[in-house]
């Protein structure tokens, strides 16, 4: 029987399905996808590729397979269980895993999105304090900078954590509206360095770029490897990691998944790459090349970027892009908190979580690294989404009971526990040890928790454990 919804003024289903009267059209997601990742950080994160030494080839051959590996995740796994289920991330946990359990996840997927949803109004911030001639983040600070770093970014995550915690239905408004726009800025941004790159024909911008150049002071050399699986995991946590069933419950089918290729193409594709040439030609500034010789890296400053670029139009787009993939990340993680303070207004819990993520912008060191964290907060979140996609496609095959429809009995099952905590010290371990690119790691990750979750759930249905 389908769910009676709560009669309130914004109901987020947080604790049962989503009824039929609440599904949305794809263009929904279309549009929010868009937005999301047509985004503030793609203008930090397309010059922070440049920074690796990446040649042309690797970057566009990784982004193209890693790109496409992330769509086929969101499609046949997330969207998949999310339409079938129609539970929100934490609610479909809490029937797995108990709900101590799921208040441990919760904290370190909150946090840990905040701290994500800080970097992109990190961003933002860099265009609004372009009239303020405000000091911009080097790309190794850590500390806020200024009283007028502070006041902006505190202004931007107020205005953002709004519209977050005004529910699904704002945040997918906003991003319909606003993606259109950004898209074209990062389009003209491009045309507009190309230009100024002196690039005429694809044969120039190869010689331009070619086979890339020597890492700058503190990064390491980037291949078509690092890409590729950089790019497919940049956003583990949504798709393998299932973060987005709080998104795509919404969906009338699962069809809905492929809506993310909007965001990978034309964000993760298009928007790195122009953003990348953006860098490039404020590299051959004397301000830039003053950096160099002295053995630090410029600036990564998407405002003072695409203004450049752009003028005032550029401004607004940056300031738009970390709206929009603000929102969405501070709406999850409101959803998070949401566990522990069920009979608490869902705004109310949001807006809490877009506190933490304004107090995370005031420090530029989220964004300057953004390359090394969103590795690693896929890492760790990722793998629990493997207890998921096991339980749905290999549940009945291994005698696990059917926790969606008789939730566990206790308030704590110790499998998830080891089996997500053995997987990511083993392989972090491994990372260390062998200095390895987390990101190549990731997916060894996932899959050894989904299968420690069967076996050690199947031992225990046969008594041996």
């Amino acid at each position: 029987m389908e769910p009676t919804a709560n009669k309130t003024n914004n109901n987020e289903y947080e604790n049962e399905k989503v009824p039929k009267s609440a599904l949305k059209k794809w263009t929904h997601f279309l549009g929010m996808y868009a937005g999301e990742h047509a985004a503030g950080t793609e203008f930090v994160i397309g010059p922070l590729f440049l920074t690796t030494g990446v040649s042309a080839f690797d970057l566009l051959a990784g982004l193209l397979i890693g790109n496409l590996l992330a769509v086929l995740s969101w499609r046949f796994l997330t969207a998949e269980i999310a339409v079938t289920y129609r539970y929100t991330l934490y609610h479909h946990l809490e029937k797995i895993t108990g709900a101590k359990l799921v208040k441990l996840y919760n904290v370190a997927n909150g946090v840990l999105f905040c701290f994500l949803a800080g970097a992109m109004i990190t961003v933002s911030a860099t265009a609004v304090g372009i009239p303020f001639d405000m000091e911009m983040p080097q790309l190794t600070d850590t500390l806020p900078n200024g009283i007028t770093w502070i006041l902006v970014v505190l202004i931007l995550g107020l205005l953002f954590s709004l519209i977050a915690a005004n529910g699904f239905a704002t945040v997918s408004k906003a991003a319909n509206f606003m993606a259109p726009f950004i898209i074209l800025a990062f389009v003209i941004c491009g045309f507009v360095a190309l230009n100024q790159l002196g690039v005429g024909s694809f044969s120039d911008f190869w010689n331009i770029w070619g086979a890339g150049s020597t890492p700058f002071p503190g990064q390491i050399k980037y291949t078509f490897w690092h890409v590729c699986f950089w790019s497919w995991f940049a956003n583990a946590a949504m798709h393998i990691g299932m973060s987005d069933l709080s998104v795509f419950r919404y969906a009338k089918t699962p069809d809905a998944g492929w809506t993310t290729a909007i965001g990978m193409y034309v964000g993760h594709y298009i928007a790195w790459i122009a953003a990348a040439l953006l860098y490039a030609v404020y590299i051959q500034t004397p301000e830039a090349q003053a950096f160099l010789a002295n053995g630090t890296a410029p600036t990564v400053a998407p405002g003072p970027l695409a203004y450049n670029a752009i003028g005032v139009f550029g401004i607004l787009a940056v300031v738009l892009a970390g709206w929009t993939t603000a929102n969405p990340t501070i709406y999850r993680a409101g959803l998070a908190f949401q566990t522990f303070f069920p009979k608490k207004s869902t705004f109310w819990v949001t807006m809490v979580a877009g506190a933490i993520a304004t107090t995370a912008g005031l420090f530029p060191a989220f964004a300057m690294k953004l390359l090394d964290f969103v590795a690693l907060y896929g890492f760790i979140l990722a793998p629990v989404g493997a207890i998921i996609v096991a339980q749905h496609f290999y549940g009945t095959r291994f005698h696990i009971p059917d926790y969606l429809s008789a939730p566990l009995d206790r308030a704590f099952n110790w499998k998830v526990l080891w089996a997500w905590i053995i997987s990511i010290v083993v392989f972090y371990g491994l990372s260390v040890q062998l200095d390895l690119f987390l990101s190549f790691l990731t997916l060894p990750t996932w899959i050894s928790c989904g299968i420690l979750y069967l076996l050690f759930s199947n031992y225990s249905s046969k008594g041996k454990l």
